[in-house]
């Protein structure tokens, strides 16, 4: 069995703010997340999903519950090594970038971090390799499309080496290409080592890709489970603010019109195939 590696256990933030007060972000939440999994947190905006996030990776600290990463209650004392094993990837690349070039970017955190600069040459050129970017070693970050900068992040997260790859919202203000880009190269990592992912989103169609995940809704756990077991809630998940997965939106609109399906399908593929059978296959 895969051991332990992010625990929250009764966790509850809440923050002060002038102009409205006490305002909960987080109530009394617990969940469990094993080595190697992919687990998707998704919520509305405000469910509480980006605090989360900065909950796991030590930006805050929980009012009460606890927070244990590798099996160790985070805090002050462990905050900086905790955070070395942990690469972040968030919203906006372009707030990442410090180098003038891709390779000085990938490179940044290591050379902080002490690494001897021949292994240092090693990491950059594997993490760049990892993430199809090696043609783009000497470019400059700002001349890349909004999909390759977030490989460029992905590519400086994993040079790190770290057991825990957290996402958050790292593929929202990407296109289709690029949003498919980096699901790719994630999913391919994932292959290649026992990588952990967490991917904070509102993109059900990214949720699709984890092994489980977990739904946010006013600060509390709404539900959790594998995507097929949380997307069967359909109309439940719409009245929460979230969309369904384009598949399952289509199946529903032809099932409206008429058209017999096996299922609702998750996939694409899976409607495809269903609609070839039924239909066209006879």
């Amino acid at each position: 069995m895969k051991r332990e590696i992010i625990s929250l256990q009764e966790v509850t933030f809440t923050y002060a703010e002038e102009d409205i007060g006490i305002r909960p972000a987080i109530q009394n939440v617990s969940y469990t997340i094993n080595e190697g999994e992919w687990v998707a947190i998704v919520g509305h905006n405000g469910s509480g999903k980006s605090t989360l996030a900065r909950l796991m990776n030590g930006l805050l600290f929980p009012q009460t519950g606890t927070v244990r990463i590798f099996g160790e209650p985070l805090n002050e004392h462990n905050l900086w090594d905790t955070r070395s094993k942990m690469g972040m990837v968030f919203q906006n690349p372009d707030n990442q970038f410090v180098g003038a070039t891709v390779q000085d970017d990938v490179a940044f955190a290591l050379e902080n971090n002490g690494i001897p600069f021949e292994e240092m040459v090693e990491r950059v050129h594997a993490s760049l390799a990892k993430v199809k970017m090696s043609d783009f070693m000497n470019s400059e970050p700002h001349h890349l499309s909004g999909g390759q900068k977030q490989r460029v992040a992905i590519a400086g997260a994993i040079a790190l080496q770290p057991s825990i790859l957290l996402l958050d919202e790292a593929t929202s203000m990407l296109d289709p290409q690029g949003r498919e880009e980096v699901l790719q190269t994630v999913h391919e990592l994932r292959k290649e080592t026992d990588l952990t992912v967490i991917s904070i989103t509102h993109d059900l169609e990214e949720a699709l890709l984890a092994d489980r995940v977990i739904v946010m809704n006013q600060g509390e756990k709404y539900a959790t489970g594998s995507p097929h077991e949380v997307f069967e809630r359909g109309q439940e998940l719409i009245d929460l603010g979230l969309d369904l997965p384009f598949a399952m939106n289509m199946s529903r609109l032809l099932r409206a019109q008429g058209v017999q399906l096996v299922a609702d399908h998750m996939s694409e593929e899976e409607l495809v195939n269903d609609l070839w059978t039924s239909h066209f296959n006879k």
